[in-house]
């Protein structure tokens, strides 16, 4: 990767709706030359499709929720019955395994305590977790902040 493909990479992680014209314009290369860079990034799996970013809070979710979650169950079978379970959960935005005094976290986002509490007793449902810890965004001081490159 040289410097016109993080030219790329930082344009579209601006503006993704970029026709490949003004993104040629943008980055300082021909339209034909930026279109085999886009393509290379693509086939390399470094650009994966592109999605629109999404007010939540005008679609009326204003609660996000990282939830840290501690097991005492850690064979295969429990944490692949574990991951389909909280992939069907599409309020789970985010989900990571992590090291430290926590196993797992998960930030949820949601319309309210009601709606959380559905959620909650929606992922402990099916399987056994030693300890589930909630904690509250109070305010969104920066999200979906594009990649350092």
């Amino acid at each position: 990767m040289d410097q016109f493909d993080h030219k790329i990479i930082r344009a579209l992680q601006q503006d993704a709706s970029l026709s490949q014209r003004d993104l040629a314009d943008r980055v300082g290369l021909s339209q034909n030359a930026c279109w085999r860079r886009l393509k290379n990034l693509t086939d390399k799996g470094i650009l994966q499709g592109s999605t629109a970013r999404v007010s939540r809070e005008k679609l009326g979710l204003d609660l996000v929720v990282f939830v840290m979650l501690r097991t005492r169950h850690h064979s295969a079978e429990w944490l692949q019955v574990f991951r389909r379970h909280v992939l069907t959960i599409p309020e789970v935005v985010d989900f990571h395994r992590i090291g430290g005094d926590y196993d797992y976290q998960l930030k949820v986002v949601t319309e309210d305590m009601a709606s959380y509490d559905k959620v909650y007793q929606r992922l402990i449902e099916k399987v056994e977790l030693d300890s589930v810890t909630s904690y509250f965004a109070m305010e969104a001081i920066a999200e979906n902040r594009p990649l350092p490159i």
